[in-house]
Parts: C-alpha cells; sequence; structure tokens
C-alpha cells in the first residue's frame, strides 16, 4: 500500500528498493484510501490524492520491470505445466496461432502457460512445455515430449507427493523446489 498517512518520499524509495532486492513474480498494490471508523483515516500527514497515484504508478513500474526480469529465465526452458483447460482468450499478439486450439495451466513456479493444444481434452493432465516466449507475468510456448531436462532434481525417482500418487500433483519434492515456489531461490 503506497501513501499511508505520513508516508515520506523516503520511506516510499525504501518500498521500490526492497520490491528490487526482492525480486518478486508479482506483487498486488493499492493507494491507500482511509475509510471510516479507522484509526488512521484521522491520522495527521494524509498523503495528497494525487502523490498517491503517482507513487502507486512508479511502484507498478518497478514491479512489472523485475516481473519481466524474472519471466526471463523461463525463455527456452521445458516446463511440467497443469493444465487448467482451454485458453479462454486467444490472443493474436502472441506467437501461438489462434485458429489453432489453445491450452493454458501453471507451471510449478505458478506461471500462467499458453500453448497450442486441446485444453478440454488435456485438462488436470500434466504436460511438458517448451517455452518459446515470456512476457511480463505469462509464458508462451509449445508441447514438448518426454521428461523436463533437470525434473530429477525436483522431484527423484520414487517421490511419492503429498496426494499420494507417485508422479502426480500435489507436493513438492525438496526444500530447493518449494523455494523457487515462493520465488525465493531460482532452482536451474
Amino acid at each position: 500500500i503506497v501513501g499511508f498517512p505520513g508516508e515520506s518520499e523516503a520511506a516510499f524509495e525504501e518500498t521500490c528498493a526492497l520490491v528490487r532486492a526482492c525480486g518478486f513474480d508479482r506483487v498486488n498494490t493499492a493507494a491507500y484510501s482511509p475509510r471510516p471508523g479507522t484509526p488512521a483515516a484521522d491520522w495527521p500527514d494524509q498523503v495528497a490524492d494525487l502523490v498517491k497515484s503517482d507513487r502507486l504508478a512508479r511502484l507498478n513500474a518497478v514491479c512489472a520491470e523485475v516481473a519481466a526480469e524474472r519471466a526471463a529465465r523461463f525463455a527456452g526452458r521445458t516446463l511440467e505445466v497443469l493444465v487448467e483447460g482451454p485458453n479462454p482468450k486467444p490472443d493474436p499478439g502472441t506467437i501461438l496461432d489462434v485458429d489453432k486450439p489453445q491450452a493454458y495451466g501453471r507451471s510449478r513456479h505458478n506461471k500462467v502457460v499458453f500453448f497450442e493444444g486441446d485444453g478440454e481434452a488435456l485438462k488436470g493432465q500434466l504436460v511438458h512445455v517448451k517455452v518459446e516466449a515470456v512476457n511480463t507475468y505469462t509464458l508462451y510456448g509449445t508441447l514438448a515430449p518426454g521428461p523436463v531436462p533437470g525434473e530429477d532434481a525436483i522431484r527423484p525417482p520414487g517421490f511419492v507427493w503429498a496426494g499420494g500418487e507417485e508422479g502426480g500433483g500435489g507436493g513438492v519434492a525438496d526444500e530447493a523446489a518449494q523455494l523457487e515456489l515462493v520465488g525465493a531461490v531460482d532452482v536451474p
């Protein structure tokens, strides 16, 4: 939240520095707005609406810059994706052919991944997608055969997921993969 009563320009800059240092994939941001009956609504040093709007725009730009830098690490990688279904809004501005069926799902990094394929038939399945293009918050690729390179480092043979199924969804095999999921480290 930017523009909380008493927020100085220096404090705001510290927020931006924190976002850069942490390297978040996604951040939910908002400008503070007073709510009736809350103590902060009556505090002195309320931040002007124009200042809050400016700070929010600047923070969002930092967040997008950091997210784009982090998304770039997926270019060329093959990821395991849990298919959620057909792409509800095929976009002609991507590498995907809008005249072919498209599916989407999420990687283990909680990145949305779009690819050509029958989303209805693949729904609920784990597939491998080679990432061909990235933008700030989404990845685009093609279905890839075979195992995901480096997958055994994250999920050793014989590993049983939290759901009790060998090789089926639900858990994370090791601490490194768990940390990558929350964006704390990058696992190759």
